[in-house]
């Protein structure tokens, strides 16, 4: 009897990691939908690195550039173009902050053709019972950190993602429903020239 609960138990699990490995969704499946997304925007919040939240309003326009919009009382502002990341911080004196593109993780999502079945680029690749992450750098400058995303399906939608940067800080952004197609104006990427989405 004992023997039979086994087997039976052993029947049950594998049904379960097949059901699984079905709602995992592939590689290239995630690939092609962000490939697709040529403009998308919507809400977000996010967790930064120290605990604190923030909330404001993403813009996204492939390949290369993307735009956090900050809501009050934060005063931050992200702008990725041109090849580069800026960080205003809109009531303060100081200079913005610039980095490459490249030396972040959201340029893997921001690429001009992403292909996460290139060899080393994706180091995990998970499903909860709810989503699929997949976690992902860049094979050639692993040092840069990494992007864990989180779609859900059957069909992907980008719901989450986790950047772990090179010094060891984390911030998640949770996305809002995004609203994608349309028209965004390429000022709104002008990384010499933050202005405002509003205008």
């Amino acid at each position: 009897m004992r023997f039979l609960k086994t087997i039976a138990l052993g029947a049950v699990f594998a049904a379960a990691a097949t059901t699984a490995m079905a709602d995992k969704l592939p590689l290239s499946n995630i690939s092609s939908y962000l490939n697709a997304m040529t403009t998308a925007q919507g809400e977000f919040t996010q967790i930064n690195a120290d605990g604190t939240i923030s909330t404001g309003t993403i813009y996204i326009k492939r390949p290369g550039r993307v735009r956090f919009e900050y809501n009050a009382p934060d005063t931050g502002l992200v702008i990725a173009g041109s090849n580069t990341v800026v960080i205003y911080d809109t009531k303060s004196n100081q200079p913005p902050e610039s980095y490459p593109l490249s030396r972040t993780p959201l340029s893997i999502i921001l690429a001009r053709n992403v292909n996460l079945n290139q060899a080393k680029m994706v180091t995990g690749h998970a499903y909860d019972g709810t989503a699929t992450t997949v976690t992902a750098q860049d094979p050639e400058n692993p040092q840069y950190g990494n992007i864990q995303m989180k779609f859900t399906g059957p069909s992907p939608e980008l719901r989450q993602w986790i950047i772990n940067d090179g010094n060891g800080s984390q911030t998640t952004v949770v996305l809002g429903e995004l609203k994608k197609g349309g028209s965004l104006p390429n000022k709104l990427f002008d990384v010499g020239s933050p202005g405002s989405a509003n205008r």
